[in-house]
């Protein structure tokens, strides 16, 4: 390895791009090739960061089989960080395979953590806790380790359990400052502030307010009978009922949630769990109807009392009733809250994140833009999406020491 070679490579190791394009950017040899790739990651340039590891991995000889699985890991994290979440993952679990076959072990673990990462993007979030725990952080450099931890502090939130992110973000902290690493000790930074977010609406009593992650997490462990809007679903005394799959009844569950201790009157209903405008005998029948299934769905946690005007909720055992919903409430508010994590989205990568179908998306991505919500660049399959004005950029430093070319 030569000189320039070397001292790019620490460049980059050290957080700056820009000094090892300094001594690389003219050379097309393959070690250039993919310094040049990594530090154009982490500048923002995907699409060139992309190209550039792709020649890097042709320009290797048949025999260079560690520093190929290298590109490949790297053109993994390049498509993470471009949220391409249909890149081939066949390709990344063999370069892993290659990496510790050849003893490159902080390289291999690197490689599953790419993979945890993008279970955890499209929610898979059982499999990604399992796949988890089969690496032990505690032998592998700081950087990795930062990634560690950052990964289980991401679990933890989308699972509310706020203590234990909070845990795994102080240890992050402290192995992102050992790292020495800017872009390492920013995402650390961002995570921090999402514990500090609001990321949910309670209506309680006529009232409205804003939580944060710790407040939902203290809400759900309550004895409170909750109407969850953000998964539709009800919750209390330590049971959960899903009516996912039932939109009516949740609208009526939600109204009905949103009015305790008062009752809602059946034109309210009427309105709210089945659009209508103008009622007759027929929509009071089916309002009969979908109340005695309502009931039937909420056995053992609550009842649905008939008024004089309307109906009411009465809880079994629980003190109060109250309604979690999403921050802002709006259409396609899914979309948008997946787009301000800062980094350009694919449709087809939303579409698995979200499951749903791609021609879904794109209505909703199209709608979007015409609002000014969103903004793309690209063309065809190449084109990605955003909330402005936050541009796309990469995640973590890319394969962390030692780098592709020792």
């Amino acid at each position: 390895m030569d000189s320039l070679i070397t001292a790019a490579a620490r460049a980059l190791a050290a957080g700056d791009p820009l000094g090892a394009l300094n001594r690389v950017a003219l050379r097309d040899d393959a070690p250039a090739l993919a310094l040049r790739g990594i530090a154009m990651a982490q500048l923002g340039d995907l699409v060139r960061a992309k190209a550039l590891m792709r020649s890097a991995a042709r320009a290797f000889g048949p025999r260079e089989a560690v520093a190929r699985a290298r590109c490949v890991v790297a053109e993994a994290e390049i498509a993470l960080a471009s949220r391409d979440l249909g890149w081939p993952t066949k390709a990344l679990d063999a370069a892993r395979v290659t990496l510790a076959k050849h003893g490159d072990r902080v390289n291999a673990a690197h490689a599953q953590y790419l993979a945890v990462r993008r279970l955890v993007l499209i929610g898979r979030l059982d499999e990604a806790e399992r796949t988890l725990a089969e690496l032990d952080p505690s032998s592998f450099p700081p950087a990795s380790q930062a990634v560690h931890e950052l990964i289980v502090a991401g679990i933890a939130m989308r699972r509310l359990r706020i203590k234990t992110a909070s845990a795994a973000l102080a240890r992050a902290g402290r192995a992102a400052h050992l790292a020495r690493i800017p872009a390492l000790t920013a995402e650390v930074e961002s995570a921090y502030v999402v514990l500090n977010t609001p990321a949910a609406r309670l209506i309680a009593n006529g009232e409205e307010r804003l939580l944060v992650p710790r407040e939902v997490e203290e809400l759900l462990a309550s004895r409170a009978f909750v109407v969850d809007a953000c998964h539709n679903v009800v919750r209390g005394a330590d049971t959960v009922v899903s009516l996912a799959t039932r939109p009516v009844l949740f609208a009526l569950a939600r109204t009905l949630g949103e009015a305790w201790p008062g009752d809602v009157a059946r034109d309210v209903l009427l309105a709210r769990a089945f659009g209508a405008k103008f009622i007759d005998e027929s929509h009071r029948a089916r309002l009969r109807v979908e109340i005695g299934r309502l009931r039937k769905m909420l056995r053992g946690l609550a009842d649905v009392r008939a008024t004089a005007r309307g109906f009411a909720l009465e809880p079994r055992s629980a003190r109060e009733v109250v309604v979690l919903a999403l921050p802002v409430e709006e259409e396609y508010a899914t979309v948008l809250a997946l787009l301000t994590d800062g980094e350009s989205w694919s449709s087809s990568a939303l579409a698995l994140a979200l499951g749903a179908s791609p021609r879904t998306i794109q209505r909703a991505l199209g709608s979007l833009a015409a609002a000014g919500k969103v903004q793309w660049f690209g063309r065809g399959r190449a084109r990605r999406w955003m909330t402005p004005p936050m541009p796309g950029f990469t995640t973590t430093l890319l394969l962390p020491a030692p780098l592709p070319i020792d």
